[in-house]
Protein backbone atom coordinates (compact mmCIF):
# COMPACT_ATOMS: atom_id res chain seq x y z
CA UNK A 1 0.00 0.00 0.00
CA UNK A 2 1.40 3.59 -0.98
CA UNK A 3 2.57 5.78 1.73
CA UNK A 4 -0.18 8.22 3.26
CA UNK A 5 1.03 11.24 2.41
CA UNK A 6 0.61 9.75 -1.35
CA UNK A 7 -2.18 11.72 -3.11
CA UNK A 8 -5.02 9.33 -4.91
CA UNK A 9 -6.07 9.92 -8.57
CA UNK A 10 -9.88 11.03 -7.27
CA UNK A 11 -10.44 14.68 -8.02
CA UNK A 12 -13.11 16.36 -6.32
CA UNK A 13 -14.82 19.59 -4.73
CA UNK A 14 -17.99 19.50 -2.32
CA UNK A 15 -20.19 20.98 -5.42
CA UNK A 16 -19.98 17.73 -7.38
CA UNK A 17 -20.62 15.54 -4.52
CA UNK A 18 -24.28 16.96 -3.53
CA UNK A 19 -26.50 14.57 -2.02
CA UNK A 20 -28.92 12.90 -4.12
CA UNK A 21 -32.80 13.12 -3.32
CA UNK A 22 -33.46 9.59 -1.38
CA UNK A 23 -36.56 9.81 -3.06
CA UNK A 24 -35.26 10.25 -6.70
CA UNK A 25 -33.36 6.58 -5.65
CA UNK A 26 -36.03 5.10 -4.49
CA UNK A 27 -38.64 5.73 -6.77
CA UNK A 28 -36.41 4.57 -9.93
CA UNK A 29 -35.62 1.94 -8.11
CA UNK A 30 -39.29 0.83 -6.96
CA UNK A 31 -40.41 1.63 -10.86
CA UNK A 32 -37.34 -0.34 -12.02
CA UNK A 33 -38.24 -3.93 -10.09
CA UNK A 34 -42.33 -3.81 -9.89
CA UNK A 35 -42.37 -3.08 -13.60
CA UNK A 36 -43.07 -6.18 -15.27
CA UNK A 37 -42.17 -8.39 -12.61
CA UNK A 38 -46.40 -8.28 -11.86
CA UNK A 39 -49.18 -8.13 -13.99
CA UNK A 40 -47.81 -11.48 -16.43
CA UNK A 41 -47.60 -14.93 -16.90
CA UNK A 42 -44.80 -16.73 -15.82
CA UNK A 43 -42.48 -17.47 -19.22
CA UNK A 44 -40.28 -20.03 -19.85
CA UNK A 45 -37.92 -21.70 -18.72
CA UNK A 46 -36.53 -20.81 -15.52
CA UNK A 47 -39.18 -18.28 -14.71
CA UNK A 48 -42.18 -20.86 -14.70
CA UNK A 49 -40.27 -23.82 -13.83
CA UNK A 50 -39.08 -22.11 -10.13
CA UNK A 51 -43.02 -21.41 -9.65
CA UNK A 52 -43.46 -24.71 -10.58
CA UNK A 53 -41.44 -26.17 -7.80
CA UNK A 54 -42.97 -23.70 -5.24
CA UNK A 55 -46.38 -24.92 -5.71
CA UNK A 56 -45.47 -28.21 -5.48
CA UNK A 57 -43.88 -27.40 -2.58
CA UNK A 58 -47.09 -26.47 -0.95
CA UNK A 59 -48.75 -29.79 -1.77
CA UNK A 60 -45.53 -31.66 -0.30
CA UNK A 61 -45.55 -33.75 2.91
CA UNK A 62 -42.84 -34.55 4.92
CA UNK A 63 -39.09 -35.04 3.76
CA UNK A 64 -40.57 -33.79 0.35
CA UNK A 65 -39.80 -30.32 1.41
CA UNK A 66 -35.85 -30.85 1.37
CA UNK A 67 -35.57 -30.81 -2.59
CA UNK A 68 -36.96 -29.68 -5.21
CA UNK A 69 -39.28 -31.23 -7.38
CA UNK A 70 -42.08 -30.25 -10.34
CA UNK A 71 -45.01 -32.45 -8.94
CA UNK A 72 -43.56 -36.28 -8.98
CA UNK A 73 -40.83 -35.36 -11.10
CA UNK A 74 -37.48 -34.48 -8.47
CA UNK A 75 -35.50 -31.90 -10.40
CA UNK A 76 -31.23 -32.71 -9.78
CA UNK A 77 -30.23 -29.39 -10.39
CA UNK A 78 -30.16 -26.27 -7.88
CA UNK A 79 -31.26 -26.02 -4.24
CA UNK A 80 -34.24 -25.73 -2.68
CA UNK A 81 -33.99 -21.76 -0.99
CA UNK A 82 -35.89 -20.48 -3.88
CA UNK A 83 -38.62 -22.95 -3.84
CA UNK A 84 -38.81 -22.48 0.17
CA UNK A 85 -39.12 -19.02 0.81
CA UNK A 86 -41.17 -18.91 -2.68
CA UNK A 87 -43.51 -21.57 -1.14
CA UNK A 88 -44.09 -19.51 2.17
CA UNK A 89 -44.96 -16.40 -0.06
CA UNK A 90 -47.61 -17.92 -1.96
CA UNK A 91 -48.84 -19.77 1.41
CA UNK A 92 -49.16 -16.29 2.91
CA UNK A 93 -50.21 -13.88 0.22
CA UNK A 94 -51.33 -16.08 -2.54
CA UNK A 95 -55.41 -16.60 -1.39
CA UNK A 96 -54.54 -12.79 -1.29
CA UNK A 97 -53.00 -11.60 -4.52
CA UNK A 98 -53.08 -14.68 -6.47
CA UNK A 99 -50.20 -17.47 -6.37
CA UNK A 100 -48.25 -16.12 -9.32
CA UNK A 101 -48.24 -12.88 -8.21
CA UNK A 102 -47.06 -13.74 -4.48
CA UNK A 103 -44.48 -15.87 -6.10
CA UNK A 104 -42.88 -12.75 -7.26
CA UNK A 105 -42.19 -10.82 -4.12
CA UNK A 106 -39.44 -13.22 -3.30
CA UNK A 107 -37.53 -11.34 -6.06
CA UNK A 108 -38.46 -7.78 -4.13
CA UNK A 109 -36.61 -9.85 -0.96
CA UNK A 110 -33.65 -10.42 -3.75
CA UNK A 111 -33.29 -6.82 -5.57
CA UNK A 112 -33.38 -5.53 -1.86
CA UNK A 113 -30.70 -6.98 -0.99
CA UNK A 114 -28.71 -6.45 -3.98
CA UNK A 115 -29.02 -3.50 -3.81
CA UNK A 116 -28.31 -2.51 0.22
CA UNK A 117 -25.43 -4.63 0.22
CA UNK A 118 -24.16 -2.91 -3.14
CA UNK A 119 -24.76 0.66 -1.55
CA UNK A 120 -23.45 0.29 2.16
CA UNK A 121 -20.76 -1.73 1.41
CA UNK A 122 -19.88 0.78 -1.13
CA UNK A 123 -20.36 3.41 1.27
CA UNK A 124 -18.33 1.61 3.97
CA UNK A 125 -15.55 1.81 1.46
CA UNK A 126 -16.19 5.16 0.14
CA UNK A 127 -15.51 6.57 3.80
CA UNK A 128 -11.99 4.87 4.39
CA UNK A 129 -8.65 7.16 4.40
CA UNK A 130 -7.26 5.54 1.57
CA UNK A 131 -10.47 5.99 -1.11
CA UNK A 132 -10.49 9.85 -0.09
CA UNK A 133 -10.03 12.47 -3.13
CA UNK A 134 -6.89 14.89 -3.21
CA UNK A 135 -7.51 17.69 -0.69
CA UNK A 136 -7.44 21.08 -1.81
CA UNK A 137 -5.06 23.77 -1.28
CA UNK A 138 -7.98 26.00 -0.07
CA UNK A 139 -10.30 23.61 0.49
CA UNK A 140 -13.69 22.64 -0.49
CA UNK A 141 -13.11 19.01 -1.01
CA UNK A 142 -16.27 17.25 0.11
CA UNK A 143 -16.76 15.37 3.66
CA UNK A 144 -16.07 12.04 3.81
CA UNK A 145 -19.88 11.24 4.57
CA UNK A 146 -20.54 13.18 1.69
CA UNK A 147 -18.05 11.38 -0.83
CA UNK A 148 -18.62 8.13 0.90
CA UNK A 149 -22.54 8.73 0.08
CA UNK A 150 -21.55 9.90 -3.81
CA UNK A 151 -20.16 6.97 -4.14
CA UNK A 152 -22.85 4.52 -2.97
CA UNK A 153 -25.24 6.35 -4.67
CA UNK A 154 -23.03 6.15 -8.22
CA UNK A 155 -22.15 2.78 -7.18
CA UNK A 156 -26.29 1.55 -7.14
CA UNK A 157 -27.04 3.52 -10.21
CA UNK A 158 -24.99 1.91 -12.56
CA UNK A 159 -25.93 -1.32 -10.93
CA UNK A 160 -29.69 -0.22 -12.38
CA UNK A 161 -28.22 0.71 -15.42
CA UNK A 162 -26.10 -3.08 -16.23
CA UNK A 163 -28.61 -3.56 -19.04
CA UNK A 164 -27.66 -7.82 -18.95
CA UNK A 165 -28.94 -7.93 -15.48
CA UNK A 166 -32.84 -6.50 -16.42
CA UNK A 167 -34.57 -9.26 -17.44
CA UNK A 168 -32.59 -11.74 -14.59
CA UNK A 169 -34.56 -9.28 -11.75
CA UNK A 170 -37.77 -10.22 -13.26
CA UNK A 171 -37.76 -13.73 -13.20
CA UNK A 172 -38.66 -16.61 -10.83
CA UNK A 173 -35.15 -18.18 -10.63
CA UNK A 174 -32.30 -18.95 -8.80
CA UNK A 175 -30.64 -16.32 -10.40
CA UNK A 176 -31.79 -13.65 -8.81
CA UNK A 177 -31.19 -14.81 -5.44
CA UNK A 178 -27.91 -16.10 -6.27
CA UNK A 179 -26.71 -12.51 -7.01
CA UNK A 180 -28.04 -11.36 -3.87
CA UNK A 181 -26.26 -13.45 -2.14
CA UNK A 182 -23.01 -12.66 -3.78
CA UNK A 183 -23.64 -9.19 -3.15
CA UNK A 184 -24.78 -9.68 0.11
CA UNK A 185 -21.09 -11.57 0.31
CA UNK A 186 -19.05 -8.21 -1.05
CA UNK A 187 -20.89 -6.57 1.68
CA UNK A 188 -19.70 -8.67 4.34
CA UNK A 189 -16.13 -8.20 3.16
CA UNK A 190 -16.07 -4.52 3.36
CA UNK A 191 -18.44 -4.85 6.50
CA UNK A 192 -15.51 -6.96 8.32
CA UNK A 193 -13.17 -4.48 7.88
CA UNK A 194 -14.50 -2.97 11.19
CA UNK A 195 -16.60 -4.93 12.69
CA UNK A 196 -15.47 -8.57 11.78
CA UNK A 197 -18.29 -10.36 13.93
CA UNK A 198 -20.58 -8.95 11.91
CA UNK A 199 -19.03 -9.21 9.17
CA UNK A 200 -18.49 -12.85 9.95
CA UNK A 201 -22.58 -13.23 9.93
CA UNK A 202 -23.00 -11.55 7.03
CA UNK A 203 -20.66 -13.97 4.96
CA UNK A 204 -21.70 -17.02 6.85
CA UNK A 205 -25.41 -16.49 5.20
CA UNK A 206 -23.70 -15.44 2.28
CA UNK A 207 -21.62 -18.62 1.51
CA UNK A 208 -24.61 -21.01 2.91
CA UNK A 209 -27.50 -18.60 0.69
CA UNK A 210 -25.35 -19.18 -2.06
CA UNK A 211 -24.86 -23.04 -1.74
CA UNK A 212 -28.71 -23.20 -1.02
CA UNK A 213 -29.84 -21.44 -3.72
CA UNK A 214 -27.49 -22.56 -6.79
CA UNK A 215 -25.45 -25.31 -5.09
CA UNK A 216 -21.95 -25.41 -5.82
CA UNK A 217 -21.88 -23.62 -9.06
CA UNK A 218 -22.92 -20.82 -6.78
CA UNK A 219 -20.83 -21.04 -4.26
CA UNK A 220 -17.56 -21.60 -5.82
CA UNK A 221 -17.19 -17.98 -6.68
CA UNK A 222 -17.29 -16.75 -3.12
CA UNK A 223 -14.69 -19.66 -2.44
CA UNK A 224 -12.56 -18.30 -4.59
CA UNK A 225 -13.06 -14.26 -3.73
CA UNK A 226 -12.18 -15.24 -0.12
CA UNK A 227 -8.34 -16.07 -0.35
CA UNK A 228 -7.70 -13.25 -2.65
CA UNK A 229 -9.85 -10.73 -0.21
CA UNK A 230 -7.65 -12.04 2.33
CA UNK A 231 -4.39 -11.88 1.01
CA UNK A 232 -1.59 -11.33 3.18
CA UNK A 233 -1.35 -7.52 2.33
CA UNK A 234 -5.18 -7.11 2.43
CA UNK A 235 -6.75 -5.07 5.28
CA UNK A 236 -8.52 -8.14 6.08
CA UNK A 237 -5.28 -10.32 6.77
CA UNK A 238 -5.51 -9.96 10.29
CA UNK A 239 -9.35 -10.99 9.87
CA UNK A 240 -8.61 -14.10 8.40
CA UNK A 241 -10.17 -16.14 11.52
CA UNK A 242 -13.43 -14.41 10.82
CA UNK A 243 -13.48 -15.69 7.55
CA UNK A 244 -12.84 -19.51 8.34
CA UNK A 245 -15.41 -19.26 11.36
CA UNK A 246 -18.01 -17.81 8.89
CA UNK A 247 -16.93 -21.34 6.89
CA UNK A 248 -17.73 -23.18 9.21
CA UNK A 249 -20.93 -21.72 9.92
CA UNK A 250 -21.76 -22.07 6.70
CA UNK A 251 -20.90 -25.72 6.60
CA UNK A 252 -22.70 -26.35 9.82
CA UNK A 253 -26.02 -24.78 8.18
CA UNK A 254 -25.34 -26.64 4.41
CA UNK A 255 -25.39 -30.06 7.34
CA UNK A 256 -28.66 -29.62 8.56
CA UNK A 257 -29.83 -29.64 5.34
CA UNK A 258 -27.20 -32.35 3.69
CA UNK A 259 -27.72 -35.37 6.18
CA UNK A 260 -31.59 -35.68 6.64
CA UNK A 261 -31.57 -35.10 2.93
CA UNK A 262 -29.31 -37.86 2.49
CA UNK A 263 -30.65 -40.01 4.58
CA UNK A 264 -34.53 -39.25 3.11
CA UNK A 265 -33.25 -39.35 -0.58
CA UNK A 266 -30.07 -41.05 -0.94
CA UNK A 267 -30.40 -41.79 -4.82
CA UNK A 268 -32.07 -37.99 -5.46
CA UNK A 269 -28.29 -36.88 -3.37
CA UNK A 270 -26.26 -38.98 -6.15
CA UNK A 271 -27.69 -37.60 -8.96
CA UNK A 272 -27.81 -34.01 -7.63
CA UNK A 273 -24.04 -34.60 -6.81
CA UNK A 274 -23.09 -35.90 -9.92
CA UNK A 275 -25.29 -32.63 -11.56
CA UNK A 276 -22.64 -30.89 -9.48
CA UNK A 277 -19.76 -32.45 -10.92
CA UNK A 278 -20.66 -32.12 -14.45
CA UNK A 279 -20.73 -28.15 -13.82
CA UNK A 280 -17.41 -27.98 -13.37
CA UNK A 281 -14.56 -28.45 -16.02
CA UNK A 282 -12.69 -26.86 -18.98
CA UNK A 283 -15.09 -25.46 -21.34
CA UNK A 284 -14.43 -26.78 -25.12
CA UNK A 285 -13.42 -24.01 -27.32
CA UNK A 286 -16.82 -22.62 -28.37
CA UNK A 287 -17.92 -22.22 -24.63
CA UNK A 288 -14.70 -20.88 -24.02
CA UNK A 289 -14.78 -17.91 -26.47
CA UNK A 290 -18.49 -17.02 -25.43
CA UNK A 291 -18.15 -15.00 -22.74
CA UNK A 292 -15.52 -12.90 -24.86
CA UNK A 293 -18.78 -12.67 -27.09
CA UNK A 294 -21.31 -11.91 -24.83
CA UNK A 295 -19.65 -10.13 -21.78
CA UNK A 296 -18.85 -6.98 -23.30
CA UNK A 297 -22.76 -6.49 -24.07
CA UNK A 298 -24.49 -7.83 -21.04
CA UNK A 299 -22.04 -6.17 -18.30
CA UNK A 300 -22.12 -2.63 -20.59
CA UNK A 301 -21.24 0.21 -18.82
CA UNK A 302 -19.79 -0.83 -16.09
CA UNK A 303 -16.69 -2.96 -17.20
CA UNK A 304 -14.52 -0.19 -19.17
CA UNK A 305 -15.41 2.04 -15.96
CA UNK A 306 -14.38 -1.09 -13.86
CA UNK A 307 -11.01 -1.63 -15.86
CA UNK A 308 -10.51 1.96 -15.70
CA UNK A 309 -10.97 2.26 -11.61
CA UNK A 310 -8.13 -0.54 -11.19
CA UNK A 311 -6.03 1.53 -13.58
CA UNK A 312 -6.55 4.92 -11.79
CA UNK A 313 -6.16 3.22 -8.76
CA UNK A 314 -3.36 0.54 -9.46
CA UNK A 315 -1.00 2.21 -6.99
CA UNK A 316 -3.78 1.49 -4.26
CA UNK A 317 -4.51 -2.03 -5.31
CA UNK A 318 -4.15 -3.45 -2.06
CA UNK A 319 -6.39 -0.92 -0.69
CA UNK A 320 -9.68 -2.26 0.55
CA UNK A 321 -12.03 -0.06 -2.22
CA UNK A 322 -10.44 -1.92 -5.01
CA UNK A 323 -8.85 -5.57 -3.05
CA UNK A 324 -12.57 -6.27 -2.46
CA UNK A 325 -14.86 -6.17 -5.19
CA UNK A 326 -11.86 -6.83 -7.30
CA UNK A 327 -11.89 -9.87 -5.22
CA UNK A 328 -15.65 -10.75 -5.83
CA UNK A 329 -15.28 -9.75 -9.68
CA UNK A 330 -11.94 -12.23 -9.99
CA UNK A 331 -13.55 -15.28 -8.47
CA UNK A 332 -16.84 -14.93 -10.62
CA UNK A 333 -14.66 -14.44 -13.45
CA UNK A 334 -11.80 -17.09 -12.74
CA UNK A 335 -14.95 -19.58 -12.26
CA UNK A 336 -16.00 -18.72 -15.90
CA UNK A 337 -12.83 -20.83 -16.49
CA UNK A 338 -13.87 -24.34 -14.53
CA UNK A 339 -17.38 -24.28 -16.19
CA UNK A 340 -18.17 -26.35 -19.48
CA UNK A 341 -21.15 -24.45 -20.32
CA UNK A 342 -21.14 -20.30 -18.55
CA UNK A 343 -24.02 -18.59 -19.44
CA UNK A 344 -26.15 -15.76 -18.15
CA UNK A 345 -26.48 -17.47 -14.39
CA UNK A 346 -22.39 -17.11 -14.47
CA UNK A 347 -22.33 -13.71 -15.84
CA UNK A 348 -24.42 -11.65 -13.39
CA UNK A 349 -22.26 -12.44 -10.41
CA UNK A 350 -20.27 -9.79 -12.14
CA UNK A 351 -22.43 -7.18 -12.15
CA UNK A 352 -21.90 -5.89 -8.42
CA UNK A 353 -18.24 -5.67 -7.82
CA UNK A 354 -17.74 -4.09 -11.46
CA UNK A 355 -20.84 -1.46 -9.91
CA UNK A 356 -18.23 -0.76 -6.93
CA UNK A 357 -15.20 -0.02 -8.99
CA UNK A 358 -17.25 1.72 -11.75
CA UNK A 359 -18.22 4.40 -9.09
CA UNK A 360 -14.99 4.56 -8.30
CA UNK A 361 -13.87 5.42 -11.76
CA UNK A 362 -15.63 8.33 -11.63
CA UNK A 363 -14.15 10.57 -9.17
CA UNK A 364 -10.58 10.02 -11.39
CA UNK A 365 -12.36 10.94 -14.67
CA UNK A 366 -12.21 14.53 -16.38
CA UNK A 367 -15.11 16.78 -16.89
CA UNK A 368 -14.92 16.51 -20.40
CA UNK A 369 -14.84 12.69 -20.57
CA UNK A 370 -17.60 12.70 -17.90
CA UNK A 371 -19.71 14.96 -20.28
CA UNK A 372 -19.28 12.95 -23.41
CA UNK A 373 -21.02 9.48 -20.95
CA UNK A 374 -23.84 12.08 -20.37
CA UNK A 375 -24.26 12.80 -24.19
CA UNK A 376 -23.79 8.60 -24.55
CA UNK A 377 -26.20 7.78 -22.15
CA UNK A 378 -29.14 10.98 -23.07
CA UNK A 379 -28.49 9.94 -27.11
CA UNK A 380 -28.54 5.97 -26.74
CA UNK A 381 -31.64 5.81 -24.66
CA UNK A 382 -33.28 8.71 -26.91
CA UNK A 383 -33.02 6.30 -29.50
CA UNK A 384 -34.47 2.96 -27.33
CA UNK A 385 -37.58 5.04 -25.83
CA UNK A 386 -37.72 6.03 -29.79
CA UNK A 387 -37.57 2.25 -31.05
CA UNK A 388 -40.27 1.27 -28.67
CA UNK A 389 -43.25 3.84 -29.96
CA UNK A 390 -42.05 3.05 -33.46
CA UNK A 391 -42.64 -0.48 -32.96
CA UNK A 392 -45.85 0.28 -31.21
CA UNK A 393 -47.09 2.53 -33.92
CA UNK A 394 -46.16 -0.58 -36.71
CA UNK A 395 -47.90 -3.05 -34.30
CA UNK A 396 -51.42 -0.95 -33.79
CA UNK A 397 -51.53 1.54 -36.82
CA UNK A 398 -49.14 -0.86 -39.60
CA UNK A 399 -46.97 2.14 -39.56
CA UNK A 400 -44.28 2.06 -41.47
CA UNK A 401 -44.77 -0.95 -43.19
CA UNK A 402 -41.71 -3.04 -43.17
CA UNK A 403 -41.77 -2.93 -39.25
CA UNK A 404 -45.37 -3.69 -39.16
CA UNK A 405 -44.68 -6.89 -41.78
CA UNK A 406 -41.88 -8.01 -39.26
CA UNK A 407 -43.98 -7.77 -36.29
CA UNK A 408 -46.73 -9.15 -37.61
CA UNK A 409 -44.72 -12.33 -38.83
CA UNK A 410 -43.57 -12.71 -34.91
CA UNK A 411 -46.58 -12.35 -33.36
CA UNK A 412 -48.77 -14.38 -35.88
CA UNK A 413 -52.28 -14.75 -34.58
CA UNK A 414 -52.09 -12.04 -31.75
CA UNK A 415 -55.12 -9.88 -32.12
CA UNK A 416 -53.42 -6.36 -30.60
CA UNK A 417 -55.56 -3.68 -28.58
CA UNK A 418 -54.92 -0.46 -27.35
CA UNK A 419 -55.14 -0.36 -23.82
CA UNK A 420 -55.05 3.78 -23.52
CA UNK A 421 -54.45 3.37 -19.83
CA UNK A 422 -51.26 2.22 -20.56
CA UNK A 423 -50.43 4.65 -23.39
CA UNK A 424 -51.64 7.54 -21.06
CA UNK A 425 -48.76 5.91 -18.69
CA UNK A 426 -45.95 5.67 -20.92
CA UNK A 427 -46.75 9.31 -22.31
CA UNK A 428 -45.94 10.42 -18.95
CA UNK A 429 -42.82 8.15 -18.85
CA UNK A 430 -41.76 9.69 -21.93
CA UNK A 431 -42.40 13.25 -20.85
CA UNK A 432 -40.24 12.26 -18.01
CA UNK A 433 -37.39 11.14 -19.87
CA UNK A 434 -37.44 14.36 -21.90
CA UNK A 435 -37.70 16.65 -18.61
CA UNK A 436 -34.11 14.71 -17.41
CA UNK A 437 -32.64 15.84 -20.97
CA UNK A 438 -33.68 19.35 -20.37
CA UNK A 439 -32.33 19.24 -16.90
CA UNK A 440 -29.35 18.45 -17.91
CA UNK A 441 -29.05 20.54 -20.97
CA UNK A 442 -30.19 23.66 -19.33
CA UNK A 443 -29.52 23.23 -15.82
CA UNK A 444 -25.61 22.26 -16.71
CA UNK A 445 -25.67 20.16 -12.72
CA UNK A 446 -22.60 19.79 -11.77
CA UNK A 447 -22.95 16.87 -9.79
CA UNK A 448 -21.25 13.50 -10.28
CA UNK A 449 -23.79 11.19 -10.35
CA UNK A 450 -25.46 12.79 -12.86
CA UNK A 451 -24.30 10.33 -16.02
CA UNK A 452 -24.94 7.63 -13.74
CA UNK A 453 -28.71 8.43 -13.19
CA UNK A 454 -29.63 9.23 -16.86
CA UNK A 455 -28.37 5.65 -17.61
CA UNK A 456 -30.07 4.39 -15.02
CA UNK A 457 -33.33 6.38 -15.52
CA UNK A 458 -32.89 5.72 -19.30
CA UNK A 459 -33.01 2.14 -19.16
CA UNK A 460 -35.43 2.06 -16.50
CA UNK A 461 -37.66 4.32 -18.51
CA UNK A 462 -37.34 1.89 -21.81
CA UNK A 463 -38.03 -1.03 -19.51
CA UNK A 464 -41.24 1.04 -18.72
CA UNK A 465 -42.46 1.60 -22.07
CA UNK A 466 -41.65 -2.06 -23.23
CA UNK A 467 -43.85 -3.02 -19.98
CA UNK A 468 -46.79 -0.81 -21.03
CA UNK A 469 -46.68 -0.98 -24.26
CA UNK A 470 -45.70 -4.43 -25.60
CA UNK A 471 -46.19 -6.80 -21.99
CA UNK A 472 -49.70 -8.24 -24.39
CA UNK A 473 -48.03 -9.12 -27.21
CA UNK A 474 -44.90 -10.53 -25.35
CA UNK A 475 -47.09 -12.67 -22.88
CA UNK A 476 -48.78 -14.04 -25.89
CA UNK A 477 -45.82 -15.04 -27.42
CA UNK A 478 -43.75 -16.32 -24.72
CA UNK A 479 -47.21 -17.80 -22.81
CA UNK A 480 -48.25 -21.34 -22.14
CA UNK A 481 -51.52 -20.55 -20.87
CA UNK A 482 -54.11 -21.08 -23.92
CA UNK A 483 -51.83 -24.06 -25.24
CA UNK A 484 -52.49 -25.49 -20.97
CA UNK A 485 -56.36 -24.64 -21.21
CA UNK A 486 -56.43 -26.04 -24.67
CA UNK A 487 -55.02 -29.52 -22.75
CA UNK A 488 -57.18 -29.16 -19.95
CA UNK A 489 -59.58 -29.04 -21.71
CA UNK A 490 -59.30 -31.61 -24.28
CA UNK A 491 -58.11 -34.24 -21.25
CA UNK A 492 -61.42 -33.42 -19.92
CA UNK A 493 -63.30 -34.75 -22.67
CA UNK A 494 -61.08 -37.78 -22.41
CA UNK A 495 -61.65 -38.37 -19.26
CA UNK A 496 -64.07 -40.93 -18.24
CA UNK A 497 -65.22 -39.64 -15.10
CA UNK A 498 -66.96 -36.28 -15.54
CA UNK A 499 -65.05 -33.17 -13.60
CA UNK A 500 -61.66 -35.43 -13.39
CA UNK A 501 -58.81 -34.99 -16.31
CA UNK A 502 -57.47 -37.93 -18.19
CA UNK A 503 -53.63 -39.21 -17.75
CA UNK A 504 -51.65 -37.81 -19.98
CA UNK A 505 -47.99 -39.26 -19.87
CA UNK A 506 -45.13 -37.99 -22.01
CA UNK A 507 -42.54 -37.81 -24.99
CA UNK A 508 -39.73 -35.29 -25.32
CA UNK A 509 -41.66 -33.02 -22.94
CA UNK A 510 -39.41 -30.03 -21.75
CA UNK A 511 -39.19 -28.93 -18.64
CA UNK A 512 -40.81 -25.33 -19.60
CA UNK A 513 -43.80 -26.74 -21.13
CA UNK A 514 -44.13 -28.87 -18.55
CA UNK A 515 -43.74 -26.91 -15.60
CA UNK A 516 -46.31 -24.47 -17.34
CA UNK A 517 -48.90 -26.98 -17.53
CA UNK A 518 -48.66 -27.65 -14.02
CA UNK A 519 -49.14 -23.69 -13.20
CA UNK A 520 -51.84 -22.71 -15.48
CA UNK A 521 -53.90 -25.69 -14.89
CA UNK A 522 -52.37 -28.10 -12.56
CA UNK A 523 -51.50 -30.90 -14.97
CA UNK A 524 -49.14 -33.73 -14.00
CA UNK A 525 -47.29 -36.32 -16.58
CA UNK A 526 -47.39 -39.84 -15.43
CA UNK A 527 -45.53 -42.13 -15.85
CA UNK A 528 -47.88 -45.52 -16.49
CA UNK A 529 -47.21 -46.63 -19.53
CA UNK A 530 -50.72 -48.39 -19.40
CA UNK A 531 -51.95 -44.68 -19.95
CA UNK A 532 -53.48 -44.14 -23.18
CA UNK A 533 -52.71 -40.97 -23.80
CA UNK A 534 -49.46 -38.63 -24.77
CA UNK A 535 -48.33 -35.48 -25.20
CA UNK A 536 -45.81 -35.37 -27.27
CA UNK A 537 -43.39 -32.19 -27.24
CA UNK A 538 -42.13 -32.06 -31.63
CA UNK A 539 -41.13 -29.63 -34.27
CA UNK A 540 -43.01 -28.23 -37.34
CA UNK A 541 -40.30 -29.85 -39.78
CA UNK A 542 -40.48 -33.97 -38.12
CA UNK A 543 -44.62 -33.22 -38.99
CA UNK A 544 -44.26 -32.16 -42.31
CA UNK A 545 -41.16 -34.62 -42.88
CA UNK A 546 -43.01 -37.75 -41.35
CA UNK A 547 -40.45 -38.03 -38.63
CA UNK A 548 -42.26 -37.53 -35.71
CA UNK A 549 -42.67 -40.60 -33.44
CA UNK A 550 -45.86 -42.74 -33.45
CA UNK A 551 -46.69 -41.24 -37.02
CA UNK A 552 -48.00 -44.21 -38.39
CA UNK A 553 -50.24 -46.12 -35.57
CA UNK A 554 -51.50 -43.30 -33.06
CA UNK A 555 -54.64 -41.23 -33.36
CA UNK A 556 -54.32 -37.77 -33.10
CA UNK A 557 -56.33 -35.96 -30.49
CA UNK A 558 -55.10 -32.45 -30.39
CA UNK A 559 -52.45 -30.49 -31.90
CA UNK A 560 -51.22 -27.02 -31.31
CA UNK A 561 -48.43 -25.03 -30.57
CA UNK A 562 -47.59 -21.75 -28.32
CA UNK A 563 -48.84 -18.29 -29.34
CA UNK A 564 -46.96 -17.63 -32.25
CA UNK A 565 -43.98 -20.55 -32.03
CA UNK A 566 -42.92 -21.41 -35.54
CA UNK A 567 -40.78 -24.46 -34.34
CA UNK A 568 -42.02 -26.40 -31.88
CA UNK A 569 -45.55 -28.26 -31.73
CA UNK A 570 -47.20 -30.22 -29.54
CA UNK A 571 -49.81 -32.95 -29.91
CA UNK A 572 -51.88 -35.60 -27.80
CA UNK A 573 -51.72 -39.20 -29.26
CA UNK A 574 -54.06 -41.75 -28.28
CA UNK A 575 -51.13 -44.88 -28.56
CA UNK A 576 -52.97 -48.06 -29.30
CA UNK A 577 -52.96 -51.14 -27.05
CA UNK A 578 -50.04 -53.63 -27.67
Amino acid sequence: MPAANQSTPARLTANASVKLPRLVLLVLAIAYVSAGLFGRDPWKTDDVLSLATMLSALQSHGTEWLIPHLGDLKLTEDGPLVMWLGALLIYVFGPLIGDIEASRLVNMLWFGITLGSVWYGTYLLGRRTEAQPLALPFGGEPSVKDYGRLLADVATLLLLATGGVLLRFHETSVVPANLAFHALGFYALARMIDKPKMGMIMLALALSGAFFTRAGPGVLPLLIALPIAFQPRSVLWSSRYYAVGASLISAALIACWWIPTQLAYPDWMTAWLHWNQLSFGLPEYESAIRPLRDLPWFLWPTWPLALLAIWQWRRWITAPHICLPMAVALGALLTLFVSPQSGEADYVLLISPLAVLSAFAIPTMRRGVINTLDWFALMCFSVTVACVWIGWFALHFEVPKQISLNIARQTAGFEPHIAWGSVAIAVFCTLSWIAMIVWRVRMNPNALWRGSLLAAGGLTITWLLLVLLWMPAVDYVRSYRPMSAEIRKTLEQLSETPGELACLRSQALTLGPRASLYVFDHIEIVYDQNCPFLLQQTTQKKLENGEAGFSDHADVLWQGSRGADRFDRYRILRIPER
